[in-house]
C-alpha cells in the first residue's frame, strides 16, 4: 500500500489580534423638570456631596468591590524539609513493572452508568529502567526543556488554527510502499518525572484480548493513538508494542466513516482512513485509523476510534500512546459520551498513584468555573479567570487578559500535559513582582532555565510565602499550595517561583499547579471545578 504524508508550510500572514475596545461607564446626572415638593425635618436632609461620599465610601468597601481578597490567608506555610527530601527520594524509587491491568473498584452512583475506578500515576513510579539523570537538578532541567517543547506545540496548533491552515496548505509526500509517514470509568493516573517530562500516565489495554499499556493523559488532544507493528519508526515505550493482527476486534476506519471525516489531517489509501497528529514541537504519530476495543480496569469500551500508529516521534519516550481527553469529537470522554471527567494529579516526584474518571458528579466542595468556548479551537479547555491575588491583594490586571478575543486569540486553558503555568508578560510580570515584594526577607539566587525567581532556602526547614489565589467569576477563590509555585529545583535548597511569562496571547494553567487538586470538568453544563486535597 502506497501511503504519503503532508508537511505543512504555512504561510505568514498571521491575523493581528484585535484588541476589544475600551468598555467606558458613564453616570449621567439630570435635573428633573418638574419638582415634587415634599417636607423632610431639616435633621434628614443630606446634601448632595455628603450623599456622593457615602456613595465612594460604599464602593469602595470590600463588601462592593475590592482589590484586597477577603477568603485566603495572606500567607501560606512551605514545607522546605519536605519537599528536599522528595528530590532525594524520586532518585531511588523502586520502580514498577506491572504488566497486568489494574483492577478497577466500582461505586455506587446517582448516575444511571456503572461507577469504575483506574489509577493515574507518575512516570517516576512506572519507568522500568534506570534514571538517565544522576541528580535532582539534571532532571529539573530537562523537564523544563520538555515543559517548553509542550507550551510550543500547543501555541503552534492555536497559530494554525487562527491562521486556516488547512489541507491546501499541505504538500503530500509519496514515501516506500507499506510505509507510514504520516458510566463513570475511573483510571489509575502517574507523574512522569523519570524520563524527564511532566505527563502522567494511564494504564489501559488495547484490543481483544487485552494488550496491557501506559498512555499519556492529554487534554489538550482530541486523538487518542498507540504505536503499532509494523514500525516504520517507533521510539522505545515500556510494554511491548502494539500487534493489530493479534486483536479480533481491531477494524480499519474506512475513509467514508465520519470519524475520518473528523480528523484534522487524513487521506484514503485503498479504502482505508490514513491520519496523522503533529504537535507542532517536531512530535507526530502516522498511520491508520481503526476502531478498537479499549479496557479501562474491568470495563472494556468497544468501537473506540483510535490511531495506530506505524510512524512515531517525539516526547512520548515510554508510553506507548495517547489518551486524548480535549474537547473535540473524536476525543475520548466524546466518543464514550460522557457527561462529565475529572482527575487528580499527584505530586510530580511521587511513586503514589490516583485516579481519572468518568461521569463522576464534581465533589461538594469543588471551587467552580465556567467553561469558555472558543469557536477557532474546541480541543482546548478555555475558562474564565477574574483575576489573580498575591498575599490577599488583587493584581492590577484587567479580567479582559484571560480572556478569548474576537479572532480566537487570548485565553487561559487548562492543561494536564503543560507542567509550568504560563502568563501573559504583563500579567507575570506583576504577580512576579508582587510575590518578590512578600518575600523581601529570602535570600535571592540566579534564575534557572525559564524560572526568574529563585531563593536560597537550605538553611530554612519551612517558610511562610504569600499566597497565591485564582479568582473565578462570582467570587469564587481557588488558594494555591504553596508547594504547587514555589518548587525546589535542586535537592540543595535552590527554590524557584514556579510561574513563566509568554509573548503568546495563550496562557495556561500547568499541572504543578493543579498538583493535589482534583479537576473535574462538568461538559454537560460547561464548569471546571477545583477541589483541593481530594487525590
Amino acid at each position: 500500500m502506497n501511503a504519503s504524508y503532508y508537511h505543512w508550510s504555512p504561510s505568514h500572514n498571521f491575523f493581528p489580534n484585535k484588541k476589544p475596545p475600551k468598555s467606558r461607564y458613564i453616570l449621567k446626572y439630570s435635573q428633573p423638570k418638574h419638582h415634587m415638593h415634599t417636607s423632610l425635618p431639616k435633621q434628614m436632609e443630606l446634601p448632595l456631596t455628603h450623599l456622593f461620599f457615602l456613595i465612594f465610601l460604599l464602593s469602595s468597601s470590600p463588601l462592593t468591590h475590592s482589590r484586597t481578597s477577603p477568603l485566603s490567608p495572606k500567607t501560606t506555610l512551605l514545607d522546605v524539609a519536605s519537599s528536599l527530601q522528595n528530590t532525594q527520594n524520586v532518585l531511588t524509587f523502586n520502580l514498577k513493572n506491572n504488566n497486568q491491568l489494574p483492577r478497577s473498584s466500582s461505586s455506587s452512583s446517582n448516575s444511571p452508568s456503572p461507577t469504575l475506578s483506574l489509577e493515574l500515576h507518575s512516570r517516576v513510579s512506572i519507568h522500568n529502567h534506570p534514571s538517565q539523570h544522576t541528580d535532582y537538578n539534571s532532571l529539573t532541567l530537562s523537564r523544563l526543556a520538555r515543559d517548553s517543547a509542550r507550551v510550543k506545540s500547543l501555541q503552534t496548533r492555536l497559530d494554525l488554527s487562527l491562521n486556516r491552515i488547512s489541507q491546501t496548505d499541505l504538500h503530500p509526500t509519496e514515501t516506500q510502499q507499506d510505509s507510514f509517514t504520516f458510566s463513570e470509568i475511573q483510571g489509575p493516573v502517574v507523574s512522569g518525572t523519570s524520563q524527564g517530562s511532566g505527563e502522567y500516565f494511564l494504564r489501559v489495554g488495547i484490543g481483544n484480548p487485552p494488550s496491557p499499556s501506559y498512555v499519556v493523559l492529554d487534554t489538550g488532544s482530541d486523538v487518542s493513538w498507540i504505536q503499532c507493528q509494523p514500525c516504520s519508526e517507533c521510539y522505545q515505550q515500556t510494554d511491548p508494542i502494539f500487534e493489530p493482527s493479534s486483536s479480533k476486534s481491531y477494524a480499519p476506519v474506512t475513509c467514508d466513516a465520519p470519524q475520518c471525516k473528523s480528523l484534522d489531517l487524513s487521506e484514503c489509501r485503498n479504502g482505508t482512513c490514513l491520519y496523522e497528529v503533529s504537535y507542532g514541537d517536531g512530535s507526530f504519530t502516522v498511520g491508520e485509523f481503526a476502531t478498537e476495543t479499549v479496557t479501562l480496569g474491568s470495563a472494556s469500551v468497544e468501537n473506540v476510534a483510535i490511531g495506530c500508529g506505524h510512524n512515531n516521534e517525539g516526547l512520548f519516550v515510554g508510553a506507548a500512546g495517547l489518551l486524548g481527553l480535549g474537547g473535540g469529537s473524536l476525543s475520548f470522554p466524546a466518543q464514550l459520551n460522557a457527561t462529565s471527567f475529572s482527575y487528580c494529579l499527584v505530586d510530580r516526584d511521587s511513586d503514589s498513584a490516583s485516579t481519572l474518571e468518568f461521569d463522576s458528579p464534581l465533589p461538594r466542595n469543588a471551587v467552580t468555573a465556567p467553561l469558555r468556548k472558543n469557536r477557532e479551537m474546541e480541543t482546548f479547555y478555555y475558562l474564565g479567570l477574574a483575576g489573580i491575588s498575591v498575599g490577599g491583594e488583587m493584581l492590577p490586571v484587567p479580567e479582559r487578559s484571560f480572556e478569548v478575543d474576537a479572532t480566537g486569540g487570548g485565553g487561559i486553558i487548562v492543561d494536564s500535559g503543560t507542567a509550568v503555568t504560563r502568563l501573559r508578560d504583563e500579567v507575570y510580570d506583576s504577580l512576579r513582582d508582587a510575590f518578590v515584594r512578600g518575600t523581601r526577607d529570602l535570600a535571592k539566587v540566579n534564575g534557572v532555565a525559564l524560572f526568574d525567581t529563585c531563593y536560597d532556602l537550605s538553611s530554612k526547614t519551612s517558610v511562610e510565602v504569600p499566597t497565591v489565589s485564582f479568582h473565578f467569576p462570582e467570587g469564587k477563590e481557588l488558594p494555591l499550595p504553596a508547594k504547587n509555585y514555589l518548587i525546589p529545583v535542586d535537592s540543595v535548597g535552590t527554590f524557584c517561583f514556579a510561574f513563566a511569562p509568554t509573548t503568546s496571547s495563550l496562557s495556561i494553567i500547568g499541572n504543578v499547579q493543579q498538583q493535589g487538586t482534583r479537576v473535574g470538568f462538568d461538559l454537560d453544563n460547561d464548569v471546571v471545578g477545583f477541589s483541593a486535597n481530594s487525590c
